[in-house]
């Protein structure tokens, strides 16, 4: 028993390169019976090569017909001198599979990314969302008198107790501690007002 034949090799059993480069010169003039002829001696070796690279069925009928239509258009730039007729188009079919591959590749990777997005939006928006308080909160700051909004600043911001406060400003706690509440008041009512 012999071992199966590569459609790399050359032509199907039966062909000869000399048949299949003059069908291939026919083709190239637009010859329909030619091509039918070169058709049925490649076709099982297009489809072998092509099926081997993509895999799935209904991608390889796809491409298999696409190797034809680029065949018949392309027939004229065969040239016997670089390699055999069956090579030629072998080396069609098996670039044709890897593009189609690639292409389905690509396809997955954008849908993969056009998923993702949701995270990156969320991440987004929550960042949209911070800038815009911040804003609304430095507004809000700017409604105070003098002495709440440094009160405040310190002691949110700063990080500082009442009597930290107090003691950096040169005022008495209780002092900050009106002043602070009252600033508050004022904030928390620019804050309702502004959502």
């Amino acid at each position: 028993m012999s071992p199966p034949r590569s459609p790399w090799a050359g032509a199907a059993p039966g062909t000869d390169h000399a048949d299949l480069a003059a069908l291939l010169a026919r083709v190239a003039v637009g010859d329909r019976a030619a091509f039918d002829a070169m058709y049925d001696r490649v076709a099982a070796p297009v489809f072998g090569t092509v099926r081997n690279v993509v895999r799935d069925p209904g991608l390889t009928e796809e491409v298999t017909q696409e190797v034809f239509v680029e065949v018949w258009r392309a027939a004229s730039r065969f040239d016997a001198s670089k390699g055999s007729p069956m090579a030629w188009v072998a080396t069609i079919a098996h670039r044709r599979a890897v593009d189609r591959v690639r292409s389905e590749q690509r396809s997955a990777d954008r849908d993969r990314r056009a998923a993702s997005p949701m995270i990156a939006y969320d991440d987004v928006a929550e960042t949209v969302e911070d800038n815009l308080d911040r804003e609304r909160v430095r507004r809000c700051l700017g409604t105070l008198t003098d002495l709440q909004r440094e009160a405040v600043t310190l002691a949110y911001y700063g990080g500082y107790t009442y009597r930290e406060v107090a003691g950096l400003l040169g005022v008495p706690a209780g002092t900050v501690s009106t002043r602070m509440r009252d600033g508050l008041i004022r904030l928390r009512d620019c804050l309702g007002a502004g959502r």
